[in-house]
């Protein structure tokens, strides 16, 4: 069997049927798309590629949100041997055309005339809006008709080792990198995925907000035609509270952006509670710290224990589940470091998520905590199939089927993080224990190194910052100072005069568990959030810390 996403497509419609394979939302509501419908979607899409003259090894971008046009669309492309080049919808007109005219694209999927008006200037031979998708699968028909077997033999002709997408870095220190991605790559990344017991299940329903231009993303959409589960799209992702009531996922992936403003959320809602209702709180948090040590450990929970947790899930944990629309098996965090407290008090209201590592390099992910085996504050063990070691600096290398085929037209940057033995560098420092889990200490170029020559990693002291309840975004700076400090963003509706006593107290705090290098002896506090539209934030809620440094007021607290 060939490894390519062609096949992994065909074998989704063959086993689905008429199962449904995704939601869409309409003018007249959700609407159900069975694996046979979008098959024949998918067919007549790759028949009208084919009909323009678009051929195998062509690229192609992708210039819209995450929707059911984006990934049907993309699996097109793979049928027919063409390349994708994913482009975030909110991309600037500069960074889409950069994209389009480095991977040297002879067409782009649009969703709309305003995306569409970012490109123009680029006169390429194939602008297709989502408009239009119905003409191009009306072309196809008749392509068909007149070559019945010319989507056959293009298919025939592509191979696992053959490009199936380009996926760009972000660019935050150049000009962004295309990633080489081949079929194989991610093909093998979805059968990782699989072989983890209670993953990914035939009967879930995941919701999917995460951009399609992202690596992440783009696995989740391609493990949901090889696990046969269901996917509804969300394309703006400051919907996702909205839609969770009506499609109630029971599979989330997402960057630790919405699980830091569930946690938010919660704490400000129980720190609101007294008397009785607090009494109760109080009791059945109780109840769920003693079923999570016992599950974090892997040890059976008591039949009375059971009991206890049931009641304090109907009185309690299950308000706060609703929020995640009542159904949630699992939450999968990645793209970045989620805060370990922040896991471990949402497993005390039974909702389990299970964080992973990995980069675009490597097709996504390297490692991931199982359902079933699971440690807070590690991104858990290395996948089926993968290797993971560190080198004597303590950065992480990895060796699998799904490391990338280098950077398209760059082998001075694919030689520096690729070895001729086969290790990919990630460029994240950590560490492995003797059960094979993995903690990453920091981004390797982020570590500051002080004026006093400590190592300090910021990630970790970001995480414990963003659990308070006042604190949204939090980046620490020291390199090549004399100390470390802290650039701090409220949630919304937080004044920062009020804030501020609260904010010096938790910082105390913070700073007592720490060694003195480490400790925080400066914050300013910003009196606006990080935002991608100031270019503070990538797509996938990163902050970029060059940019967001220069955004520091004079308003500052300080620490002796």
């Amino acid at each position: 069997m060939q490894r390519t996403i062609g096949e992994l497509w065909r074998g989704a419609v063959a086993a689905g049927g008429s199962k449904t394979a995704y939601l869409t939302e309409r003018r007249e509501g959700w609407v159900e798309v069975s694996w046979a419908e979008a098959g024949r979607a998918v067919d007549e899409l790759a028949n009208g590629l084919l009909a323009l003259g678009v051929r195998k090894g062509d690229a192609f971008g992708i210039l819209a949100p995450t929707t059911l046009e984006w990934a049907l669309f993309d699996y097109a492309l793979a049928r027919i041997g063409a390349v994708g080049a994913a482009i975030y919808a909110n991309s600037s007109p500069t960074d889409a055309a950069y994209i389009l005219e480095h991977s040297e694209a002879v067409g782009v999927l649009v969703e709309d005339g305003d995306q569409g008006a970012k490109i123009a200037a680029l006169e390429l031979p194939h602008v297709i809006s989502f408009g239009e998708l119905d003409g191009l699968r009306e072309r196809g028909r008749a392509h068909a008709k007149e070559h019945p077997d010319a989507l056959a033999e293009a298919e025939a002709t592509v191979g696992e080792e053959d490009l199936f997408t380009f996926i760009y870095t972000s660019g935050t220190t150049g000009p962004p990198k295309g990633c080489m991605i081949r079929h194989r790559n991610y093909f093998e990344m979805a059968l990782a995925c699989e072989r983890i017991e209670g993953f990914a299940v035939a009967d879930d329903t995941m919701l999917l907000y995460l951009p399609l231009a992202h690596n992440f993303g783009r696995l989740m959409h391609l493990i949901g035609a090889r696990a046969g589960f269901t996917t509804a799209f969300c394309p703006d992702p400051l919907r996702v509270a909205e839609v969770m009531p009506a499609v109630r996922p029971t599979l989330l992936p997402s960057v630790p952006r919405l699980y830091e403003k569930v946690h938010t959320a919660v704490l400000r809602q129980f720190e609101q509670m007294h008397g009785p209702r607090r009494k109760l709180l109080d009791w059945a948090l109780r109840v769920g710290r003693r079923v999570s040590e016992l599950r974090q450990a892997g040890l059976p929970v008591p039949l009375g224990l059971r009991l206890q947790h049931r009641l304090a899930d109907r009185l309690v944990y299950r308000k706060v589940k609703e929020k995640l629309g009542g159904r949630l098996r699992l939450g999968i965090s990645g793209g970045a470091p989620l805060a370990k407290e922040i896991g471990q008090f949402l497993h005390v209201l039974d909702i389990l998520i299970v964080e992973g590592w990995g980069l675009t390099e490597c097709t996504t992910a390297a490692s991931v905590n199982r359902p079933s085996r699971f440690r807070f504050g590690t991104v858990g063990p290395a996948l089926p199939g993968f290797e993971v070691r560190t080198a004597e600096d303590g950065e992480l290398l990895i060796r699998s089927q799904t490391v990338f085929a280098g950077y398209f037209k760059d082998e001075a940057a694919t030689s520096e993080v690729l070895g001729t033995d086969g290790w990919l560098r990630s460029g994240d420092i950590g560490s492995i224990d003797e059960d094979g889990f993995i903690t990453i200490t920091d981004r390797k170029k982020d570590i500051l190194v002080t004026a006093g020559g400590k190592n300090v990693a910021p990630q970790n002291l970001e995480n414990v910052l963003k659990t308070n309840p006042l604190v949204s975004q939090a980046l620490v700076v020291g390199d090549r100072r004399p100390y470390v400090a802290a650039l701090i963003t409220l949630v919304d509706g937080a004044s920062p005069d009020e804030a501020r006593p609260q904010i010096e107290r938790f910082v105390e705090g913070v700073n007592a568990e720490l060694s003195r290098f480490e400790q925080i002896k400066r914050y300013a506090i910003l009196p606006r959030d990080f935002s991608a539209e100031e270019g503070e934030v990538t797509p996938t809620l990163k902050l970029k810390r060059r940019v967001c440094q220069e955004q520091r007021t004079s308003r500052s607290g300080s620490r002796s």
